[in-house]
């Protein structure tokens, strides 16, 4: 089997957010595809049936477990394949092109709902303007983007609320907004750009902003810049990608 290593959300290597990519002839066994990725220990690993004459099967696997909905490794699969794309995947039907460096992906949008959780043991020293809940993650809003560069979350105490899982995010300088995510409930405690985590800063801050296009940037350590489209209950995403690794997996 063909793998891949690639970086996605950045036109550089060794920067953005690293993705294994398996392209396999046919569904492979969960148990064996979490294996694969806890060898890879990329944040996720992608593993998408190429053979297939309509849509093709892609899943997601953390070096933990299997998730819903990947943002950067369904750009790095796409960056692999070229062309426009059409995956089924447990988030339902995906679409996603590859045009011209980068990649277009067309996501389900996933506006916060206010919620009235307690961060502040979380984000000790932190000022939080608001708390709200997507489908799976936490978010908190700071007021600036010093604030959530310079966050030291408690991770044993971010593992044990609801997914585990905490995007924060705050007006941007340079960019529209800025953003972190903190995921140990699935074995990551800081993924460095989040694409599925755009899902729910697009409709925020459109709304805040008054814009259905924006530019975002997820100020980790490696960093990446995405590019968010809101339509409707939809939201497209863009980021660039380099593929780093290539070779053969043997078993």
């Amino acid at each position: 089997m063909r793998f891949f290593v690639v970086d996605a959300f950045t036109d550089r290597a060794f920067t953005g957010n690293s993705a294994g990519v398996v392209l396999l002839d046919e569904p492979a066994d969960p148990t064996w595809m979490q294996a694969v990725a806890a060898e890879m220990k990329h944040a996720e690993t992608a593993f998408v049936v190429t053979n297939a004459k309509g849509p093709k099967s892609l899943r997601w696997f953390t070096p933990a477990v299997e998730v819903a909905l990947c943002g950067h490794a369904t750009v790095a699969t796409t960056h692999v394949l070229g062309g426009e794309q059409t995956y089924t995947t447990k988030s339902g039907e995906l679409r996603a092109k590859a045009d011209g460096g980068w990649v277009e992906l067309d996501f389900p949008s996933d506006p916060p709902t206010p919620t009235d959780d307690d961060l502040s043991e979380i984000l000790p020293g932190a000022e939080i303007e608001y708390v709200g809940r997507g489908v799976e993650n936490l978010v908190a809003v700071l007021p600036d983007a010093e604030a959530v560069k310079k966050l030291e979350p408690d991770f044993a105490k971010l593992k044990t609320t609801w997914t585990g899982r905490l995007l924060v995010t705050a007006k941007g300088d340079d960019v529209d907004y800025v953003s972190r995510f903190f995921a140990p409930g699935v074995g990551i405690d800081e993924d460095p750009v989040t694409g599925s985590a755009h899902c729910i800063l697009s409709p925020y801050w459109s709304e805040k902003l008054g814009s259905t296009e924006l530019t975002g940037h997820q100020i980790s350590a490696r960093g990446g810049i995405v590019r968010t489209r809101q339509d409707g209950d939809r939201v497209h995403l863009a980021g660039q990608a380099v593929t780093v690794v290539s070779g053969e997996l043997h078993v």
